[in-house]
């Protein structure tokens, strides 16, 4: 339903729990290169878990290969530098969702494409940024809530118990 794209990623714990949670969305996950590390990478797996292997990955050699692979994407830039607040626009089923690399975010000239949706998290004073797994999750959970959840399961069940003992 959605996609998260992350821009030169550097870290791949952070990458594998952001496939992760594409996982557990239905998100598709959208690498941009390079990569600061191996898709084989052993940290990368230990963060995805068991889920790297349902995840629907692809990997581009860089923004314009992206670019001329999704010509019509609706892409939202999630950026500190932003003037509107990450859950004050309204994401479309299948629109795209860019994160920078940990270290430098998305760069300044693609930015300035995208002044229109470019959104950020709010956050007190001087903090530079959230940790990029933890953005991830912040935006995309608003989008999918946005949409009502759609195509996810939305009550939890005991396992050796039922809530109605709880009465």
């Amino acid at each position: 339903m959605f996609n998260i794209i992350l821009h030169e990623p550097e870290i791949p714990a952070n990458t594998g729990n952001i496939g992760r949670t594409c996982v557990a969305t239905g998100a598709k996950l959208h690498l941009i290169g390079p990569l600061g590390f191996s898709l084989d990478e052993k940290q990368l797996k230990r963060a995805g878990l068991d889920y790297w292997k349902d995840l629907d990955v692809t990997v581009y050699d860089d923004f314009d290969d992206f670019m001329k692979k999704n010509p019509d994407a609706k892409i939202y830039m999630a950026t500190t530098k932003a003037v509107h607040v990450y859950s004050e626009v309204q994401y479309e089923p299948d629109c795209f969702i860019m994160f920078g690399k940990e270290s430098a975010g998305i760069p300044e000239d693609i930015l300035l494409q995208y002044k229109d949706t470019a959104i950020r998290i709010p956050m007190i004073g001087d903090i530079r940024s959230l940790n990029l797994s933890n953005s991830v999750a912040i935006v995309l959970y608003e989008a999918v809530r946005q949409n009502n959840f759609s195509h996810m399961q939305l009550e939890g069940h005991l396992h050796h118990h039922s809530w109605s003992e709880a009465e």
